[in-house]
């Protein structure tokens, strides 16, 4: 057994490092997906760097910041992932990278076609519907076969670029934020090359649970945020280009401050969170020090696991994401068959049973309950978990 995977069944391990994070009373939180917990070591570099900067204000950002620091925590966050300091920017969150890269991508004639599927992001679909609309282009919607398969993933888009020979660019979501559903990237990236299509991956939700090689990958542009696996501070990510596309992205909105050969100048130039872009150094070492993706993947698969193998076969409960593990990850949903108003069984699993879970709407399938166990959760708390869906069910 690797090493990983014994340690993620290893309680009394994974409780001394729970025992780094303070936890408020109340609720098992098995809604984790939202964001992450900041370790108490973290909390305290981040308070530390909120003082610093508070006193020294734009003494220490202008002269050592923003000509030094800065840099120093690109180069540190491009090594975490394997790529080079060039090709990545910090941004707030994900979605604003996601949506830089969208609307300044400018390889869009007038009757081509982007693509975007049920499970993408709201905002990231409403973002490829912006571009289209302000490109003369087309949007093709597709939905993804439920129960899915790796083949039946495959298949839609092998369906929709033959049916559709003019799309141009899609949205690919790594881990999709409604089911947990962990789409097989590399494939669907070389499928779309082979059709001239371009690939903007979201991957909120895979950095820190999932180890990944974006050239690997064939992935050209991406946005990825800091603040849920990786354990930074709120108002975190960063958007990555593959150097040699960096002209297919324009300057965000004729950005000046960077010439038009820096990454940098694909997001918007603003005062950013200086402090929490100061924690991550400390961020980072801590999530190396774990053991990484590989070690936090591993531990929230195996919580994950407890529930979906002891509640796959029960009447009246449907597990929206498939066993196959190169599709699913820590973030499964699940539906009540037999009762029509998910969010109500939501309601019930708080209420009766003190279990905080969220429902997530918009994929073809229906709308499902997102269970997301983090690295606080414990067996016990899935063992809860069992419990209540049986008897809800």
């Amino acid at each position: 057994m690797p090493d990983n995977t014994r340690r993620a069944r290893d309680e009394a391990f994974w409780q001394t490092f729970a025992d780094r994070y303070d936890v408020q009373p109340g609720p098992v939180n098995l809604e984790n997906g939202y964001f992450g917990r900041m370790s108490r070591t973290v909390i305290e570099e981040y308070q530390r760097n909120i003082e610093l900067i508070n006193t020294s204000n734009s003494v220490y950002v202008r002269q050592r910041f923003e000509q030094h620091d800065n840099l120093d925590i690109r180069a540190q966050l491009a090594e975490l992932i394997g790529v080079r300091a060039q090709s990545v920017a910090f941004t707030r969150n994900a979605t604003e990278g996601l949506q830089s890269l969208i609307r300044n991508y400018n390889r869009l004639q007038p009757g081509d076609q982007v693509l975007i599927s049920d499970l993408e992001y709201d905002t990231v679909k409403g973002a490829m519907r912006w571009l289209a609309r302000h490109r003369g282009a087309e949007v093709i919607e597709i939905a993804h076969a439920h129960p899915a398969s790796y083949d039946s993933l495959l298949e839609t888009y092998r369906e929709a670029f033959s049916g559709h020979p003019k799309i141009k660019l899609m949205a690919l979501t790594h881990v999709t934020h409604r089911t947990g559903l962990v789409m097989p990237v590399q494939a669907i990236a070389a499928l779309a090359k082979e059709h001239g299509v371009d690939v903007i991956l979201d991957g909120a939700h895979a950095l820190g649970q999932i180890e990944f090689d974006l050239e690997a990958l064939g992935i050209s542009f991406a946005g990825y945020n800091l603040h849920k696996w990786i354990g930074a501070p709120l108002t975190l990510g960063f958007l990555y280009i593959a150097p040699q596309r960096l002209t297919d992205i324009d300057p965000d909105m004729d950005e000046m401050h960077y010439p038009a050969n820096d990454i940098r100048a694909r997001t918007s130039y603003s005062t950013p969170n200086i402090p929490a872009l100061m924690t991550l150094p400390l961020v980072f070492e801590e999530h190396r020090s774990l053991g990484g993706a590989p070690a936090k993947g591993a531990r929230v698969n195996y919580l994950r696991n407890l529930w979906v193998s002891a509640v796959r076969h029960l009447p009246g409960i449907e597990v929206m994401t498939p066993d196959d593990p190169r599709l699913y990850c820590g973030i499964t949903s699940l539906r009540f068959t037999r009762h029509d108003d998910q969010q109500a069984m939501a309601e019930r699993l708080l209420n009766d049973y003190n279990l905080f879970t969220v429902v997530r709407n918009g994929a073809a399938s229906g709308p499902s309950i997102r269970i997301t166990p983090g690295l606080t959760t414990t067996a016990a708390d899935m063992q809860l978990l069992v419990r209540a869906l049986n008897e809800l069910r």
